[in-house]
């Protein structure tokens, strides 16, 4: 007989996520994801100059900041037919590449390495012990003796205090911890770096963006001007200040963060044959090193894979309204058409209508409508997106940087290509991918510095700024890849107006609620099989849900016509 449990909310610092799992000897044998917060950005942004979007829609989220203000310039330029002057696209390809690095940092020491790494346990290591496997495995300079009994020491007045604070609420102790002290303790002192650097590659976005988080955007280029001898512009102290900060981005993601991803990974092969789920991937692209729409320049390529098979791989078309659809038979909206009906963005509808149970409540009816997310599906296919579908898609297609980057991280584990279809393959391309963007950073600032070597300073392209010389009607589609996955905005224009605005983002597809023909998303697929040591400390759950890196945006009050609260969401905090 099975038992259902529930872990709620699962996420730790974005947004709120349900997961309930039905543990039947010792594994789960059923999932459900539930969504449980809105927010309806696609409905504030009616009426609205479309210009303005971006600064709307990079609201969405403050975690993975800009990625949903760039694909929103792009979806209305798509929709106006503006190309972007080279420089402009040169300047947001360094910002994506620095969102690359800061987040991807963040999420494998902050949000995730805790599900792996035993803070409690690094209190038996040994600092020598721990000095001489830093120094074997990375030439980073901090690892002496000295700077491993100082962390030491830092963490055991925590613990001797009854006050974990940053480190408090883990499962500390719990079996399915496999590492030894001494790797504890390396993450350990690296999970207190990562939090000095990572404030510092966000500059990046500050010295182009104007601020971190939520730079600023423009459509039709970039808002901020070079000028070398100019005080107040992009000029040459603040391009070597730019090239200092992703230089040393790069050596941290090279000599800390690729490091213990792989003294971390070598004690958990295990999990390179747990959490797979769907086998199938998606990836939009991103990274033109052409001009954007340029496919075939893309650093991160595009492509479908089904089933695994990465002999084959499916191209993408976000236009055709039978490839990219949103289901709601599980969700809590209501579609004119009815909820049997799938719907492309550029026909899409927003329309909650919530039939959940009033809370305080223990278990979702997953009979019925259950999340607050939309079920998007390509083809009919429940898809997986993110650094995993990235990295298989970029090593099929035969790109050689995915291609050494790969085969040099399954020779170092000694483990098949296999497993990469898993909890630990999915964790592992976080580190591999970041790893590549830090590379590619530095040769798109190598190509602007060149640009501007040879004159060229152009940042923008206003020809069509004026909506007098826009069609009555228009519709675009921007796209892009989010840390976190395929993200795609689409957009009506009428009347110099926007009518309707739609996104989808990578958490949609990832953690939606079952479609109508009954197919999991990529979340409920993945924990089918999942071993669950402690019903009461589902360890396991939170490893294989975080190495997706969810992120559900912020939390909501629900209201009717009258202002009365139909419901609340109440989370940690709160």
């Amino acid at each position: 007989m099975s038992k259902r449990i529930v872990v709620d909310p699962i996420t730790r610092i974005e947004g709120h996520l349900r997961v309930e799992a039905d543990i039947e000897n010792g594994k789960i044998k059923d999932a459900y994801s539930s969504g449980t917060m809105v927010r309806l950005l696609e409905e504030i942004l009616r009426g609205r100059d479309p210009r303005d979007a971006w600064a709307f829609v990079g609201r969405v989220c403050g975690v993975c900041t800009s990625i949903h203000s760039l694909v929103s310039v792009r979806t209305v330029e798509d929709a106006l037919g503006i190309k972007v002057p080279p420089n402009a696209e040169l300047v947001r390809n360094i910002m994506y590449c620095a969102l690359y690095m800061h987040d991807h940092v963040v999420h494998f020491y902050h949000l995730h390495a805790m599900d792996w790494v035993d803070v409690v346990n690094a209190l038996k290591a040994d600092p020598k012990k721990t000095s001489e496997l830093a120094q074997s495995i990375s030439k980073w300079p901090k690892s002496s003796v000295g700077y491993f009994s100082d962390v030491q020491n830092r963490v055991k007045k925590f613990v001797e205090s009854g006050q974990l604070g940053i480190f408090a609420n883990g499962y500390w102790g719990h079996p399915a911890y496999k590492l030894i002290a001494e790797v504890n303790l390396l993450a350990l002192a690296h999970y207190l770096e990562a939090l000095e650097w990572q404030k510092e590659i966000v500059k990046v976005h500050a010295i182009f963006g104007g601020k971190n988080p939520h730079p600023n955007y423009l459509v039709g280029g970039m808002a901020c001007a070079i000028g070398i001898d100019d005080v107040s512009g992009i000029n040459a102290e603040r391009l070597a200040y730019v090239q200092h900060l992703m230089e040393e981005g790069q050596r941290f993601i090279e000599q800390v963060y690729i490091p213990d991803l792989m003294a971390i990974a070598s004690f958990y092969k295990d999990w390179g044959a747990i959490g797979g789920g769907l086998g199938n991937y998606l990836a939009y692209g991103d990274l033109p090193w052409n001009g954007f729409g340029d496919t075939a320049s893309y650093k991160f390529p595009s492509g479908a894979i089904l089933n695994k098979d990465i002999s084959k791989v499916h191209d993408v078309d976000l236009r055709k309204e039978d490839e990219i659809q949103e289901f709601i038979n599980h969700s809590w909206y209501s579609y004119k058409g009815g909820d049997n009906v799938g719907l492309h963005p550029w026909k899409g509808e927003s329309v909650i209508n919530y039939t959940g149970p009033k809370p305080p409540f223990e278990h979702l009816d997953t009979t019925q409508k259950y999340s607050y997310l939309k079920t998007p599906r390509w083809k009919g296919h429940a898809m997986e997106v993110g650094p995993l579908a990235r990295v298989l898609i970029g090593y099929a297609r035969g790109r050689e940087e995915f291609k050494e980057v790969v085969d040099k991280a399954l020779t170092d584990l000694n483990v098949p290509v296999t497993a990469l279809f898993s909890t630990l393959g999915r964790t592992a391309a976080r580190g591999l991918e970041c790893q590549l963007a830090a590379r590619w950073g530095m040769d798109f600032f190598n190509q602007l510095i060149t640009n501007i070597k040879n004159g060229d300073t152009r940042m923008a392209d206003t020809s069509k700024f004026d909506p007098s010389t826009w069609p009555k009607q228009a519709i675009g589609v921007g796209y892009g890849e989010a840390p976190r996955g395929a993200l795609a905005h689409w957009i009506n224009i009428e009347d110099t107006k926007i009518a309707n605005y739609q996104l989808v983002v990578p958490t949609t597809w990832n953690a939606s609620p079952r479609d109508g023909k009954g197919q999991m998303s990529a979340y409920e697929s993945s924990l089918i099989d999942t071993p669950v040591a402690d019903e009461k400390l589902p360890l396991e759950i939170i490893r294989t849900i975080h190495s997706f890196d969810p992120c559900m945006a912020c939390s909501v009050h629900l209201y009717d016509e009258h202002g009365t609260t139909v419901s609340r969401i109440q989370v940690l905090g709160d």
